[in-house]
């Protein structure tokens, strides 16, 4: 492609480049708010867990949250801070795990309070219990992302809440939003109070879960920073955040060459990167991401869509248009690229796992890991 980053990245592609710049920039915005409204954010791991870089989030961040043992336990292990655990339902042998290691342990039900509460208080830690709630609000419009759809299995509703099981719960969790900014979280809130505002005096914390594109360049943080004070003060509770996303908002990149170039109607090139093993994002969400110095589709002079070189034949990452045409060798490099990509990858088709590299502050190039055959192989 088109040059400069092959300049930037010589690294053996398909790659994920994360950089330690932006992620500071993204901390700053995080420790600006956490000043301002006394909150604590938490980094949630479902999104970004490459923990070759928590020591430079934990000095930042108030800890992490997790969806199941193994987040919890990466959390424990490399993140100094609290240690947030949040599933639909838990195994016996997973509590009896994760009573070991959490500060803060959250139920989806009270019928899974019941079951597990005699874990929590026979551990002989102090653990901090909360029940998941959902306030029957939410302006996300895909259905796969959306907790509060109709139908939904997440969160306890108005008319089920028990309010008789409350004694050891110290908290009440709500997660309604996606890549939302601080106007929807405000919507929100009314239908918070409407059903659940009179047990929030009651608690010690709230946590208004993930969603929040905190770092998004036109994000009103004066508007979230309002939102979460008005509900410290009025209910007198601890604020808690678990953006994943925004921690590592536009912090990665992933390089991938062209292997092929074919014709079928249009003009379509095969990369060595797949939509479906390596950004399953844009299939699931669906959506399209950017290519720095490319265009949409007719922009540019050649339009070509670019397909990964699995067998499905879905594996479309989208249409694109550049200034000349694509030939083998040339790079790509797809943007925002750190979240949702390495937590969510695959080996479909026995596909190569992209390396993960590091641009370090001073601009050097680090390989943190490399995958093969072996990592393919041990999975089955």
């Amino acid at each position: 492609m088109p040059g400069s980053m092959n300049d930037r990245f010589g690294v053996d592609t398909p790659c994920y480049v994360i950089s330690e710049e932006k992620l500071l920039s993204n901390m700053k915005i995080m420790d600006w708010v956490m000043e301002r409204t006394g909150c604590k954010i938490l980094l949630a791991q479902k999104a970004f867990s490459m923990y070759s870089v928590y020591p430079l989030l934990e000095k930042h961040l108030r800890g992490t949250t997790a969806s199941g043992l193994f987040e919890a336990k990466l959390g424990r292990e490399c993140f100094d801070g609290e240690v947030h655990v949040f599933s639909p339902a838990y195994k016996r042998s997973e509590m009896e795990e994760l009573v070991k290691i959490c500060d803060h342990i959250v139920f989806n039900s009270f019928s899974q309070w019941k079951k597990h509460r005699e874990a929590v208080q026979k551990s002989g830690r102090k653990i901090s219990c909360g029940i998941r709630c959902n306030p029957c609000y939410s302006e996300i419009e895909t259905d796969i992302y959306n907790p509060c759809f109709e139908g939904s299995r997440l969160g306890v509703t108005p008319e089920n809440f028990d309010e008789s099981e409350l004694d050891g719960i110290e908290g009440l969790h709500f997660h309604t939003m996606c890549e939302q900014g601080a106007e929807v979280l405000a919507r929100t809130v009314p239908h918070i109070e409407k059903h659940f505002g009179k047990y929030l005096s009651r608690m010690k914390w709230i946590n208004l879960g993930g969603g929040h594109h905190i770092t998004k360049e036109d994000y009103n943080i004066d508007l979230l920073c309002d939102t979460v004070i008005y509900l410290r003060d009025k209910y007198g509770v601890d604020v808690y955040l678990e953006p994943g996303e925004a921690a590592a908002l536009n912090a990665g990149w992933l390089v991938c060459e062209v292997l092929e170039t074919v014709k079928n109607g249009i003009d379509i090139a095969i990369v060595d990167t797949s939509a479906a093993c390596h950004m399953p994002d844009v299939l699931e969400m669906p959506y399209r991401p950017e290519i720095i110095g490319a265009g949409k589709p007719g922009e540019k002079p050649f339009t070509y869509r670019l397909g990964g070189p699995t067998c499905l034949a879905g594996d479309i990452i989208g249409d694109y248009s550049f200034d000349r045409p694509l030939k083998e060798g040339d790079r790509l490099v797809f943007c925002d690229m750190a979240i949702y990509t390495m937590c969510k990858n695959n080996t479909f088709n026995g596909m190569p796992l992209p390396s993960i590299c590091l641009e370090r502050l001073d601009g050097s190039t680090e390989l943190v890991k490399s995958f093969g055959y072996e990592d393919f192989k041990s999975r089955l």
